[in-house]
């Protein structure tokens, strides 16, 4: 495997190798025991190999697996309970990935409305297909400008993408007003979480909604990460905001590989898989019976004791970020230690991080040798600037208070060796330079 990884951002330094996962806890091959923050980048909400979601895929696969004709019953009960709580789908389709699903989803929109033109915003993140990968964490020269996020992308794949600051209602409606009738769709993370934690304005949110209605602009909003996470009904459920269409994975199924698209049944009767539409729609794992199958199971517990699960992350997530506030400015840091729901962030910087712009600003060396530190520790967290952390179910008070505990020793040496705000920032989306990687620490051996 080039780099020993099978996707890039999972890459550490120095490189470990994983053999266990229970709970909030993961294992490395060296016996090194850490409470894993990162879970997968946001999937595992109930925590690692629980036990409810297991039982139900073991159950299933005694009975079916996967199928190349018609339905399953299973599906068919999935489908219904998403739609219980996400009104906005009228229909829906099951994939496999965020970013099929997102894809899916500017294609149907495409087609629907005959226009070329999307929109997207600088930071956000929809997939790794070309019409779309550009603008994430971009160099501070590249901002204001195509950035594709890869090389052997074709230049005219994106020759119809537009890129614009999230939050900026002025520059939204300028955009609306003069292209509107060539946008296709507008794509967005309703809380931007590929660069950390940002919510967005109430007003900005209307905007939107309100702009490409006038315009009869497909509005996308890609739940992916927010789906399930903050809400059984997604971030929509908290807005307030009915989006177009709307694109879930991650969390849905604790892990499993599932996600799905859906949205106004107009735009979702252009696939093919009814007679007469005329978007295609494929898949051989579509729906397969082992993601159905952990979905509902997670809903189960999602919906259980008027969704208690989704009251305790909330209270997790909000005693991380009181505990790094306090530590932060204890030690005379400059930081803003950011949480929504159980997504947790510190940016090390002096500003309300609102856009990509505000999060340029961050202290890159700072936030890097942070969370480089907590892993050393045993608490596992991504080097890499603005990335998000996740709590999950299986968390405990005494975790967040062991891991505040092993922030503030990190934090205290790096302030004491100097490595504060202030000094020349490194490019967004970059492993800044810090010290020589250090052995993981003994964390706790089994």
């Amino acid at each position: 495997m080039p780099g020993g990884v099978s996707s890039s951002l999972r890459a550490m330094d120095p490189p470990r190798v994983f053999v266990r996962a229970k709970g909030q806890h993961v294992w490395d091959a060296d016996g090194n025991q850490y409470v894993d923050y990162n879970n997968a980048f946001g999937p595992v909400i109930l925590g690692h190999t629980d036990p409810r979601v297991e039982q139900k895929v073991h159950e299933t696969l005694q009975e079916i697996d996967i199928l190349g004709m018609g339905a399953m019953e299973l599906e068919i009960r999935l489908a219904e309970r998403i739609q219980g709580h996400v009104p906005s789908m009228e229909k829906l389709l099951f994939c496999n990935s965020g970013s099929e699903a997102t894809y899916h989803a500017l294609r149907v929109s495409r087609a629907a409305t005959g226009r070329r033109v999307l929109v997207k915003f600088q930071g956000g993140y929809h997939g790794w297909h070309d019409y779309i990968a550009a603008n994430v964490t971009s160099r501070a020269d590249r901002v204001g400008r195509l950035d594709p996020i890869s090389a052997g992308m074709l230049p005219d794949a994106m020759e119809n993408l537009v890129v614009l600051r999230f939050n900026d209602v002025a520059q939204l409606e300028e955009t609306m007003a003069a292209r509107g009738d060539e946008i296709a769709a507008v794509i967005l993370e309703p809380v931007m979480h590929t660069i950390g934690c940002v919510p967005p304005s109430p007003a900005f949110l209307e905007a939107l909604r309100r702009t490409t209605a006038e315009h009869g602009t497909v509005l996308i909003f890609d739940e992916v990460v927010t789906g399930f996470r903050h809400h059984l009904g997604g971030y929509q459920a908290i807005c307030g905001i009915r989006p177009d269409l709307t694109t879930f994975a991650k969390a849905m199924a604790n892990g499993y590989p599932i996600a799905a698209v859906g949205g106004r049944a107009d735009l979702m009767d252009h696939f093919n898989t009814r007679p007469g539409g005329d978007v295609m729609y494929g898949g051989t794992y579509n729906a397969h019976a082992v993601g159905v199958s952990a979905a509902l199971a997670t809903l189960d517990v999602l919906e259980a004791d008027h969704r208690a699960v989704h009251r305790r992350i909330y209270a997790l997530g909000d005693a991380m970020r009181a505990g790094l506030e306090q530590i932060t400015d204890r030690l005379g840091l400059t930081a803003k230690p950011t949480s929504f729901g159980s997504v947790w962030v510190c940016y090390f910087t002096d500003r309300e991080v609102r856009d990509y712009d505000d999060a340029l600003t961050n202290d890159a060396e700072l936030y890097v040798a942070f969370h480089r530190g907590l892993t050393d520790r045993g608490f596992l967290t991504v080097p890499i600037n603005l990335k998000r952390n996740h709590i999950s179910a299986a968390h405990t008070d005494d975790d967040i208070a062991r891991t505040l505990q092993a922030a503030e020793d990190t934090l205290s040496g790096l302030a004491a060796r100097r490595v504060r705000p202030g000094r020349a920032h490194a490019p967004a989306g970059s492993a800044a330079p810090a010290a020589a990687p250090q052995p993981v620490a003994p964390a706790t051996r089994r």
